[in-house]
């Protein structure tokens, strides 16, 4: 690891969302509307994962500035960092060097939806903060969910409300009203916007996350905080991989 840097961050590089702790004492985003975001989330997550990372390959999807891979690259991991902002990963690459990691971190650009084509397993993934902002959600767990080899953390924008219910395996027609109930497995669609975010589409209930987990081959290992979750593949999960081929193109490419 290279001797890390002293610098404050270049004013050219703002607005930042994640607020860097840097070498020389100065952070990125003091005044943050969350408070030190994302500090206090990844010390809920951080707690449920291994200290020693090492031998691990680990995945950062949307990685904005980095953070949670730099955290993860500390404990030993060898992280691919993905985002498809240009913003965000000029702001990692910078981080990056302050904080003497290249070594450890990947920086590419790519969305979520790019895995498809991706030819790698993981043994950690991370996919914090982003399936709310996607208008494909299922689709993209569905390919997040082929690209985990042991731990998938999850974290996402949840409507509040009542825990979930007890799904029948087989819901008749005529009892579909069901599908209304506050705790029933449902996601609001935002056609327009919610907090000023026109790329905030979906907001599924606690329920939702689990079912479209389940449905991708995934367990629940633990809750280690608020609207975050573990899982791990589960043992004789089928995916349903010929419509995933068909959805993410790759039938039309092979």
């Amino acid at each position: 690891m290279k001797t890390l840097q002293s610098a404050g961050a270049p004013s050219s590089l703002g607005p930042w969302f994640h607020n860097l702790h840097l070498p020389d004492g100065t952070e990125t985003a003091p005044d943050h509307p969350l408070g030190d975001f994302p500090t206090f989330k990844w010390r809920q997550l951080g707690r449920s994962l291994p200290e020693d990372l090492s031998g691990w390959c680990a995945l950062d999807v949307g990685c904005n500035a980095g953070f949670y891979s730099f955290e993860l690259a500390r404990r030993g991991a060898r992280v691919t960092a993905i985002d498809s902002d240009e913003h965000y990963l000029r702001q990692a690459h910078w981080a990056r060097g302050q904080l003497g990691l290249e070594g450890l971190v990947e920086l590419r650009r790519l969305s979520v939806y790019d895995l498809a084509r991706v030819d790698h397993e993981y043994d950690l993934v991370l996919f914090l903060g982003v399936l709310y902002h996607l208008r494909y959600p299922l689709l993209a767990l569905d390919l997040v969910a082929e690209k985990t080899g042991r731990v998938l953390a999850l974290q996402t924008l949840t409507i509040p409300g009542a825990e979930a219910t007890e799904v029948p395996p087989n819901l008749p027609f005529e009892e579909r009203l069901r599908l209304a109930e506050q705790s029933w497995p449902r996601a609001a669609f935002v056609e327009h916007s919610l907090a000023g975010d026109p790329t905030n589409w979906w907001v599924p209930n606690s329920a939702c996350v689990e079912g479209m987990m389940r449905s991708a081959g995934l367990e629940v290992i633990a809750r280690p905080g608020h609207e975050l979750w573990l899982c791990e593949p589960a043992a004789g999960a089928p995916l349903e991989r010929e419509e995933l081929d068909a959805a993410s193109g790759r039938q039309a490419s092979d």
